[in-house]
């Protein structure tokens, strides 16, 4: 089965989800003989695409433009229809990014067929179709699609899959792709970009993510986190209703409406519960709940509980984590 990958570099390296959808491109490829290509659109994408290359790419579409620089999907748009059409693929993966997932639909409308976002899973069902599976209900279910007509365009968020890993000596078929921008087609302009300082490790890459919500009570009470995270390497999160008590800033939210987080372990300290936060961190390897109220939702999905005020929990669990890590 062919695939396209599509990547938009805001550097000049390859996104790291890029190299997830690579290798999940690279396991429907391994069914059947197929071959994986990658579109990189940007400017200055000769490195991007080198490293799509390493990562498991057969082929490269290089589309380097210099008003692709933006992150604008009415421009993207015209030169991804450009290449698909080219490529001819049989599946088209996205990033379940904002940009990926404006830019799927409307390609999706473009060229009349269907589209699955923030898909979780692919694979082949006994009779050969090509599903794709996705939460629903805020993680409380899982629904399985299929997309009857082709090319089957599909978004997928950070990591649902493990890149393979990058071999820079690995070749792939470079092609240089011009294609039609129009600017003028452009119905927004970007004034300025802002690039988010991050202290630590970034919520989103994370591995381990330790999460505070209302039950943490007051904004300093999440040096308690800050203490624990450090020992751990990890990257501390907030659910909502901390973001709008005005505790921590809106960057730190995990949630449908702040970060999506699938670390391999995520521990949750005074947070309910809510279908809300559970939807952003509900691919989580593992969950540890510490909440002193024994009824929150969150144990639910729990795979270790403690029911306890964490004042008493957190102090303990960091020291002895401390010992423990030190050997």
């Amino acid at each position: 089965m062919d695939s396209l990958v599509v990547s938009i570099p805001t550097g000049s390296h390859l996104p790291a989800p890029t190299a997830e959808l690579i290798a999940a491109a690279r396991g429907l490829a391994a069914r059947d003989g197929g071959t994986v290509a990658v579109a990189v659109q940007g400017r200055g994408v000769a490195q991007a695409c080198r490293e799509a290359a390493a990562f498991g790419a057969d082929r490269v579409y290089s589309v380097a433009h210099d008003a692709l620089a933006d992150p604008d999907a009415d421009l993207h748009l015209q030169a991804l229809e450009a290449v698909v059409r080219q490529s001819n693929p049989s599946v088209v993966l996205f990033t379940a990014d904002s940009l990926g997932s404006e830019l799927a639909p409307r390609l999706a409308h473009r060229l009349g067929t269907g589209v699955v976002t923030e898909c979780s899973s692919i694979h082949l069902s006994e009779g050969g179709k090509l599903l794709f599976t996705r939460p629903v209900y805020g993680g409380k279910a899982v629904a399985e699609m299929e997309v009857t007509s082709s090319p089957a365009l599909v978004t997928i968020p950070p990591r649902c899959f493990e890149p393979l890993p990058r071999d820079d000596s690995r070749q792939a078929e470079i092609v240089e792709v011009a294609v039609p921008v129009d600017v003028a087609l452009r119905r927004a302009r970007t004034l300025e970009l802002r690039q988010e300082e991050v202290t630590g490790v970034r919520l989103e890459d994370a591995r381990i993510v330790v999460s505070g919500g209302r039950g943490m009570g007051d904004a300093a009470s999440f040096r308690y986190l800050e203490e624990l995270a450090a020992v751990l390497g990890a990257a501390v999160g907030a659910s909502r209703a901390a973001v709008d008590a005005g505790w921590v800033p809106s960057a730190m939210q995990v949630g449908q409406t702040g970060k999506m987080v699938a670390p391999e372990l995520y521990i949750a300290v005074g947070i309910s519960g809510a279908t809300q936060h559970i939807a952003g961190m509900g691919r989580s390897k593992h969950v540890v709940v510490i909440n002193k109220d024994p009824e929150a939702p969150f144990f639910q999905m729990a795979e270790l509980g403690v029911a306890a005020d964490y004042k008493r929990v957190v102090p303990l669990l960091t020291e002895k984590l401390r010992v423990l890590l030190r050997g």
